[in-house]
Formats: C-alpha cells, structure tokens, sequence
C-alpha cells in the first residue's frame, strides 16, 4: 500500500499495519488530501484479511493537532460546500476515523504527544487508547467559533458522563494525560508511558490482540458497536447473535483444547 509524505504506512509485526500522520512542523494538522488518503488506506485495511489490527500514532512531539487551519479556511472561503454540510455527508467523520463505524478491526491510538480539536474526536472513537504521560488534551473549539462536531459531543458525553463532557467542552481547557485517564477516562491504557514507550505498548497490545481468534475479535467488536447503537439490551444481544461476524464464530472452529494457530477470516 502506497502513501504520500504526510502517511506512513508499514506493517511493523505480523498482522498489525501502522499509520503514522506525518506532518510533524504542522503537528500532524489534518488536511482534506490527508483526511481522503488515511479513508483510502483503511478502506484497503477493512478489506485486507491479512490485516487484523490497526494502530494509529504521531510522528515527532505531537499526536494530532486537529485539523489544517489554512486549508480549513480555504475550504470554507470557496464557498462550494459548507462546514454544516460536511459535516453531515461525511460517512467516517474527522481523518475518517472520528465517526468510522464499519470497520470490525480494532483500532489503536498510539497518543505520543498533545491531542487537540479533531485529534481527540479521532482517539474517543479508536477501542484502545495508549498515552504518553507527558500528552495533553483540548477540545478547544469553543474558544475558536466552532463546534466539536464529528462525534466528540455524543462519545465524550458517552465515556465522561454529561457534567464532566461539558466540563471539557465548555470550557475548551486542556487537560493532562493523568487527567484524561483518570477522570474523563479517555485512555485505556493502565500505565502512562514516557513518549518513546507508547508505540512499543501500542503494539504489545496489538500482539496480544492479534494472538487471539480474529473472528471472535472482531464479533466482539461488532457487538460493541451494536450495544452503543441499541439501548435495549436483549435486542443488542439478538442482534449481535445473527450477526454476519457472529456466525463465522459459532461454526466449531474456534474451540479448541491445544494452543490454536489462527488463519485470515473469511470477509463478511
């Protein structure tokens, strides 16, 4: 899979493909190009049943500061399509990741450095969260007229409860990484790790991920994703279990008494 100077992509440890935003004297700002090339590649990733897990990470000091001032003023100066409307066309949200539902892969963020704006409605939608202990984190768009408006609201409301969501909406304050875990419980990880340690803990994690049944991974993450889109719970669990994922579980295959040598699974 090829990609431009601003995407690294590699495949560091079997199973495991690696993003790495690369803009680092931008702080990895997220621009149009950048946003549809990182679409192009998971859409690819999604297909590639080689790939089983995904891990996001910045290059240099910084995570991802948001998105691309310049090119976002530029966007919003052509006057062709307004901020509203793509906002509501856009099928996988901020970087195509901020709102990305189709995808039964886990995704990882790697947070080496400060998270801002659309860098932190990128990581409320990854399902593992690994921060260095010296990261930061703002949505700051109030503080600038606009709105954290690709599925920050309803995922920081969802994880922090409403008080501490408008705590940190409201306000546009930034917050440490102790903070984001401890508190408003945006990192997963247990430990915070100096910035040279998150990506090796980022893909020990992916190791460990990857050790399992990739179909039972992944109709466990379609369940998780069923559970946040039905409330009900019984439903959530009927749904789940005539899933297109949950049917390549329940073939036999997967239980197993010796240690199992897991193949690619079949795409849905």
């Amino acid at each position: 899979m090829a990609a431009s100077s601003s995407l690294r992509v590699s495949v560091p440890q079997q199973h495991t493909l690696l993003l790495t935003l690369n803009r680092p004297s931008q702080r990895n700002a997220i621009t149009p190009d950048l946003a549809r090339e990182i679409a192009h590649v998971l859409n690819w990733f999604d297909n590639e049943p080689s790939l089983w897990v995904v891990v996001l990470t910045g290059e240099g000091d910084t995570f991802c500061a948001g998105a691309d001032l310049k090119s976002w003023h530029a966007s919003q100066s052509s006057g062709i399509v307004t901020e509203q409307q793509d906002f509501a066309s856009s099928l996988h949200g901020f970087a195509s990741i901020s709102r990305r539902r189709t995808s039964l892969k886990p995704i990882i963020a790697a947070v080496n450095g400060p998270a801002y704006g659309g860098g932190v409605e990128i990581i409320l939608n990854c399902d593992l969260v690994v921060a260095s202990t010296d990261a930061v984190f703002a949505l700051p768009e109030v503080k600038r007229g606009v709105v954290a408006a690709q599925g920050g609201i309803p995922r920081l409301a969802r994880v922090a409860g409403h008080q501490l969501a408008s705590e940190m909406l409201l306000l546009g304050n930034t917050i440490t990484a102790l903070e984001a875990r401890d508190k408003y419980r945006l990192a997963s990880s247990t430990s915070l790790p100096p910035q040279l340690e998150v990506l090796p803990t980022a893909l020990a994690l992916a190791h460990t991920i990857t050790s399992n049944s990739p179909d039972a991974v992944q109709s466990t993450k379609e369940g998780l994703l069923i559970a946040q889109r039905i409330g009900n719970v019984d439903e959530a669990v009927v749904s789940h279990a005539l899933s297109g994922a949950s049917g390549r579980v329940w073939n036999g295959r997967n239980v197993k008494k010796r240690s199992p040598k897991w193949t690619n699974p079949a795409k849905l």
